[in-house]
């Protein structure tokens, strides 16, 4: 008979976004709960995405606020200083990379804190180094994903950057390749761009931000190009070398970009064999840990969070966390739904979107109409002038006569898209939508003249 070190009602293996709220919740409705972390607890988000790198973009929105001062409000002397950026990252988002807050949170609320790696070892069973961790009810799986680094020839061995390295950097590099023109790369190449940085942006796919409208991909990179990033896109990268010094990469037909630091931004990947997954019955070669929509994923255990391959993004992860909670918990309430899951990518212009891309509309076989709307072409962009690139684009069932999917991109994209995340969650009536009120002048009235073309 095994000897256990230590009961719980539940253990949560890792505590990101996810982890942190179910623990969270389940440790003040009164449940033992087990939160077990090998890296910081509040996860990827707080310490090397969301938060600092939106620090990063505030900081680099504000030199080109400034850069646009002349012709409109006077002169201005902008001088790039990265410093600043370096230390408030360090002083305000990461407290120097400690987790003490958060740690001492969790624990307020009753949970322990287990430091180290977690593998699943058995039914309801946790094993973190030598210490046996079992779960009278149950596990819960939510350790994230880790960076994806494609197999290009040369490039294993080489200090190139993750997101992790480019949010710490203590100095913007001379020169920056960008590999991956998703919302990382694209974020972080217009950053460092906007620092002084020489930046080269390579994309595989045909356009930036492939899992967006082509709209807004084209958008971005014409922007990106006027303001001095190379964009190179429908282009694979085929090796690395690196002299001690700088970065060569060599492109699908010959051509050769340089660089001082190479960045690696082309998405992010579970190891579900590294936890143990089949220990609790899961099928370890499986991309992603499947889950119904309850967020159960086989009996005794759930998940929540990116290693759900639902959508890698906080609000999800917490969203599947307050699910979960509630299932251990007996609550009931309602079940996930995904028809409205908001994302944004906060380059500038921001891009932000809603539901089902025109294609995928398509793909589904829907009657879909389209409506889009050019930012710099209503009253609030004109006023607005410089750094008013955008556009408003709609996806209606024309069958239902309800929006399905929406496209936000310009200033405050992500903002204006939240009238848009209301309409496609309960399917207002575009009818409906057609004959409301939008405040005058507003980024949000072009949501009004997108209605208009719908055809």
């Amino acid at each position: 008979m095994t000897e256990y070190d230590t009961e719980f009602d539940i253990v949560v293996l890792g505590m990101g976004p996810g982890g942190e709220d179910v623990s969270g919740r389940l440790a003040e409705a009164g449940l033992s709960v087990a939160g077990v972390e090998a890296g910081l607890v509040g996860g990827e988000c707080a310490y090397w995405a969301c938060v600092p790198s939106k620090m990063m973009i505030r900081a680099s929105g504000l030199l080109a606020e400034g850069r646009r001062i002349s012709g409109m409000a006077g002169s201005a002397d902008v001088r790039p200083d990265w410093a600043p950026v370096a230390r408030r990252i360090r002083d305000e988002a990461t407290d120097d990379w400690s987790d003490k807050v958060p740690a001492e949170r969790f624990e307020s609320k009753g949970g322990d804190l287990v430091r180290g790696h977690g593998r699943i070892t058995g039914p309801r069973e946790v094993t973190v180094g030598g210490r046996v961790l079992r779960a009278r009810r149950g596990i819960v799986i939510a350790t994230g994903t880790e960076p994806a680094i494609p197999p290009i020839e040369g490039l294993n061995g080489t200090p190139y950057w993750t997101n992790r390295e480019a949010v710490a950097a203590e100095e913007a590099p001379e020169s920056l390749i960008v590999l991956g023109g998703g919302s990382v790369g694209s974020e972080l190449a217009q950053v460092f761009s906007r620092f002084g940085t020489r930046v080269t942006l390579v994309e595989a796919a045909d356009r930036l931000l492939p899992q967006e409208e082509p709209e807004a991909g084209r958008l971005l990179a014409d922007v990106f190009t006027r303001e001095g990033i190379a964009v190179r896109t429908g282009t694979k990268a085929e090796r690395v070398a690196h002299d001690g010094g700088r970065f060569t990469l060599t492109l699908e037909g010959g051509e050769t970009v340089r660089g001082t630091r190479l960045l690696v931004a082309t998405g992010r990947r579970t190891d579900l064999t590294a936890i143990g997954a089949g220990q609790a019955g899961l099928d370890e070669s499986a991309e992603f840990v499947e889950v119904d929509e309850r967020m159960r994923a086989a009996d005794g255990v759930w998940a929540v969070g990116d290693v759900t391959g639902r959508a890698a993004f906080t609000h999800v992860a917490v969203y599947q966390g307050r699910i979960a909670a509630r299932d251990i918990l007996g609550e009931g309430g309602p079940a996930a739904d995904y028809r409205a899951v908001p994302r944004a990518t906060f380059t500038d212009p921001e891009v932000a979107s809603v539901g089902l891309s025109e294609q995928q509309a398509r793909d589904e076989g829907l009657q879909v109409r389209v409506g889009l709307a050019a930012v710099d072409e209503s009253a609030r962009g004109w006023i607005h002038k410089t750094g008013n690139d955008g556009l408003l684009k709609l996806v209606e069932d024309a069958g239902r006569g309800v929006l399905v999917g929406a496209t936000s991109a310009g200033p405050a994209g992500g903002e204006v898209l939240g009238a848009l995340v209301v309409a496609v969650h309960n399917e207002v009536p575009t009818a409906r939508l057609r004959h409301m009120m939008y405040a005058y002048p507003t980024f949000h009235r072009a949501i009004e003249d997108a209605l208009e073309t719908l055809e």
